[in-house]
């Protein structure tokens, strides 16, 4: 080995806002563009890349407000790669101006628009339905017959609800050759319904979102209302509405049609967490490529939305010009998995895997726990997952996870496990995976699993959490649980340890807790109770 869905985020928009603004656009201009085409919006030199706005027919009849960006000086019968670019969930259609410019700056057509049902776009919000799906076919369409686009080399892409619908759509359509899928979700259950609870600020944040600049469809807000409403009686609809929107359910069409993926993402992602993607990438048997980097929702990328430099999209840049245009750029024959931990210092060096598995190459520490822990559900004992979009930011710019004084958890609330002091540096890499034995009062019941890193004054700096709700189990007997944390990337000093935490209550989550609701958690001979960290080699 070696070394080397509405606003998705407040510093998305800012991103897109300001891109705008210094090619001295504004967003209602971006909006009011009259049909099929207008003039360039600024006095651009000639040797600049022309950019027009334009009126695109979408499926079932409706118009999708789009922009256009052409290389400089296409002659007469020249063509040039396609990339299309679905806007990311509550944004319009300029959040990609930078990124588009320097894409076509240097040979292609790039096609940008406003997802259906936000903003001037028509229709309503689908939520990567299938008439999103049918809309970048129709983009693609509209782009061969109108720009100088070559039907041969088509590529997709975009941050949050632009990489979710552009994985869905190298499914349906196989002229899509190549796809750089930022923030995105593969999984949409897993993203925001895992262990069987509610992501609470995630779908709050989106569902707001999408009410304030678009128009939910029917369906979206009768699954909004049974989702927060935890309506059990629904949770099969739910379910199946989550896999027709999930590319994992498609991923046999998506290896058939074989478009090179490149999949991005956070750590600390408080909508998209990064469990799903990596499974997803394992399933890909065509060209592909992974990266996780510290950060939460869309905040990698924020920076190249204003067109500063930005690993990820210089790495897209990459993926499209090997896999687009032929570019002998040597992207194709790194490591598939680039990964770079959340508290490295700064340093810019990512470490590189020939696979997902072998993120953990070092094997697995097992965290015995061995002791019987018992607690009242319902109370919050201050260990938390934090807040939804600015936590892990924190985490990214200023390595300042969620904390918690692990001493003084209240043990009537919280369960506590932990390690000894480390004589060496533990590198965590990968899933944490908790095995143990509940036993409820009721028969049901949420749970939240927190991994500290805990230093010698007993604040744990928050290493990954995951919640975990149980329905209809039979109050009083034991019950075996397997849960997956969050994946991540994590160096825990020498001088430090390790500590598992159980709770019931996070503001992240909607808990399931009948009132006066008593857990234990306990660890049979014959089945121990154990965390299981993965480990980098030392």
């Amino acid at each position: 080995m070696v070394r080397t869905v509405r606003t998705t985020s407040t510093a998305t928009a800012m991103a897109a806002v300001l891109a705008a603004a210094a090619l001295g656009l504004a967003p209602h201009q971006a909006q009011a563009a009259p049909a099929r085409t207008t003039a360039a919006v600024s006095q651009a030199p000639a040797a600049s890349p022309e950019l027009r706005f334009h009126d695109i027919p979408g499926s079932g009849g409706i118009t999708l407000k789009g922009n256009v960006f052409t290389p400089a000086g296409a002659g007469a019968g020249a063509t040039f790669p396609l990339i299309v670019l679905p806007t990311s969930w509550g944004m319009p259609q300029i959040e990609y101006i930078a990124q588009a410019k320097k894409l076509a700056d240097s040979g292609y057509v790039v096609v940008s628009y406003t997802s259906r049902g936000f903003w001037l776009s028509g229709g309503q919000i689908e939520t990567a339905g299938p008439a999103d799906i049918a809309d970048v076919s129709a983009v693609i369409d509209w782009a061969l017959a109108n720009t100088p686009a070559d039907a041969a080399h088509i590529g997709t892409g975009g941050v949050s609800y632009g990489a979710g619908i552009s994985l869905l759509a190298s499914a349906s359509d196989p002229r899509i050759k190549a796809v750089v899928a930022l923030s995105g979700w593969a999984d949409l259950i897993e993203s925001i319904y895992s262990g069987r609870t509610q992501h609470l600020q995630a779908a709050a944040l989106l569902g707001g979102a999408g009410f304030l600049t678009g128009r939910p469809g029917p369906e979206l807000q009768q699954i909004l209302g049974d989702f927060l409403g935890s309506k059990l009686d629904r949770e099969p609809q739910m379910i199946e509405w989550g896999k027709k929107r999930s590319a994992s359910e498609q991923v046999d069409r998506i290896n058939a049609n074989g478009a090179a993926i490149m999949l991005g993402n956070a750590w600390g992602d408080t909508i998209f967490p990064p469990n799903q993607y990596a499974k997803f990438f394992e399933k890909l048997t065509g060209p592909k490529r992974l990266e996780f980097r510290p950060g939460d929702h869309a905040t990698a990328e924020a920076t190249g939305l204003l067109g500063l430099p930005n690993d990820t999209w210089t790495n897209a840049h990459r993926w499209f010009d090997h896999y687009l245009k032929g570019a002998a750029n040597g992207v194709d024959t790194e490591a598939p998995v680039q990964i770079k931990p959340r508290n490295d210092g700064g340093d810019e060096v990512y470490e590189s895997y020939t696979d997902w598995k072998s993120v953990g190459d070092g094997g697995a520490e097992k965290l015995m726990l061995s002791d019987s822990e018992h607690l009242f559900t319902g109370i919050d004992s201050g260990a938390n997952g934090g807040i939804v979009m600015l936590s892990s930011l924190l985490d990214q710019l200023f390595q300042a996870p969620p904390t918690a004084s692990i001493p003084l958890l209240p043990r009537a609330f919280a369960a506590v496990w932990q390690s000894p002091r480390y004589d060496e540096e533990r590198r965590v890499r990968g899933t944490v995976e908790l095995h143990t034995t509940v036993t409820s009062s009721k028969s049901d019941g949420t749970f939240v699993a927190y991994l500290y890193d805990v230093g010698p004054l007993g604040i744990g700096k928050l290493i990954s959490n995951a919640p975990y709700t149980f329905h209809g189990k039979p109050a009083g007997q034991p019950f075996g649980v397997d849960l997956e944390l969050f994946s991540t990337a994590y160096d825990v000093p020498a001088g430090h340890r390790l500590a598992v935490v159980v709770d019931t209550v996070d503001p992240l989550y909607i808990e399931h807790n009948p009132t006066g609701g008593q857990l234990t958690f306990s660890s049979p001979r014959t089945d121990p109770s154990y965390v299981s960290v993965p480990l980098r080699e030392q």
